[in-house]
């Protein structure tokens, strides 16, 4: 009786959000373990199927700020509604797609309604929390638990049951998530439910949010930080194989280990930024991070491998910090729609991540490839330090 007493209602908001992006996330990284069978059973190359995750993931951030103007307008709840339930729809449409066209349209259509959920969760939650970076990093770890889950579950059922049936996963997920957010979420009030939308997508305006300086820094931040996120995300495992020398299997129970590592130290680096201050938090993300990803190029033997695992799993947990910066130079009636435009601004420009870093691999192998990337996190180290050191202002 004391837990149940002790489970506040925020806990149930924070609890069915985290949820949420845990579907909309399992549903994204459904595809790429199944890469294989879709260009058998349509017929194309990987590059025609890479285009097509290449939109998904650009769809993903590109909706990301209207969706906080949807939120303005209409409210949270049934924003999220429709990013989950749209999450369940076109990834079934994906797992019944007949021709190749169809499974482009719905994965990018997937894309497009999935993130409509991550801005509009995280205005959602600071209206809930004063501890905001507390509860991001909660919410945030939906992420990274999905990246443990989805690539485990959808290799074993496309293996005994065929890749349309490992894709559906996402739908029966997404599904159950979707009614218990609709059972025990409530309405909230529309910060701007009379201004016509049109009015939001004035230029000047949007110009003004990203030109303060506080919010211009931390998106220059952000781009740092997403383009090494996009990238390890994308080619971790390849580098493991390939520079490294590890199986295929040690190169996945190690990717799989870095989700682990960043779903538990997100809500660490929430509670830092919530108590010492966002910058201390990102300065020691920044730290782990790139002294992580120089383990992984430099120091041989498997020791090097677990620390590194750690240390980039805790550094690239970096938006629990950053993020709430944002918040905090946001009023709480520009937050739904200020927060998703930046998230547009900087995941746009970082989801360059995975494009530049295989040029850099291509042109001068993965040593100066992610060496490269251990120097963005130091860049961004030294943009902090420097800030406080000269009180800036930013």
């Amino acid at each position: 009786m004391n837990t149940l007493a002790r489970w506040r209602y925020r806990d149930t908001v924070l609890a069915l959000c985290t949820l949420a992006f845990f579907a909309t996330m399992v549903a994204r990284l459904a595809i790429s373990p199944v890469v294989p069978d879709i260009t058998e059973t349509f017929e194309v190359s990987n590059s025609v199927v890479g285009i097509a995750l290449s939109g998904l993931w650009m769809t993903y951030f590109l909706v990301q700020f209207p969706s906080g103007i949807m939120a303005d307008r209409f409210g949270e709840r049934p924003v999220v509604l429709l990013a989950v339930g749209g999450t369940a729809v076109t990834t079934l449409l994906i797992a019944l797609a007949p021709t190749f066209w169809v499974f482009l349209f719905a994965t990018l259509a997937l894309g497009a309604l999935a993130g409509l959920h991550y801005s509009v969760a995280t205005t959602l939650l600071t209206r809930t929390y004063d501890n905001i970076g507390s509860a991001i990093g909660i919410h945030n770890g939906g992420g990274p638990l999905a990246g443990l889950v989805a690539p485990v579950l959808v290799a074993w059922i496309a293996v005994r049951y065929g890749w349309r049936p490992a894709v559906a996963l996402g739908a029966i997920i997404a599904v159950p998530i979707f009614v218990l957010f609709a059972w025990r979420v409530e309405p909230t009030e529309p910060q701007r439910p009379d201004q016509p939308m049109r009015e939001r997508l004035e230029l000047e305006p949007l110009i003004e949010v990203l030109s303060r300086p506080p919010i211009a820094f931390t998106v220059g931040l952000a781009i740092c930080c997403a383009f090494v996120w996009q990238a390890i995300a994308s080619f971790m495992p390849t580098f493991l194989m390939d520079h490294r020398g590890h199986s295929q299997t040690l190169a996945g129970v190690v990717f799989s280990a870095y989700f682990v590592v960043q779903t538990i130290t997100q809500v660490g680096v929430g509670a830092v930024s919530d108590r010492y201050g966002r910058d201390l938090a990102a300065a020691g993300c920044m730290i782990c991070g790139s002294s992580g990803l120089l383990l992984f190029v430099f120091v041989p033997g498997f020791l090097a491998i677990g620390l590194g695992v750690v240390l980039v799993g805790t550094g690239l947990g970096w938006g629990a910090a950053l993020l709430p910066r944002v918040m905090d130079n946001l009023s709480e009636a520009e937050r739904g729609a200020g927060f998703g435009l930046v998230r547009t601004v900087y995941g746009v420009i970082g989801s360059l991540g995975s494009v530049g870093t295989g040029f850099f691999a291509d042109q001068f192998g993965w040593a100066v490839s992610f060496t490269i990337l251990a120097g963005f996190l130091a860049l961004v180290l030294v943009a902090l330090v420097a800030n406080y050191v000269l009180r800036l202002g930013y």
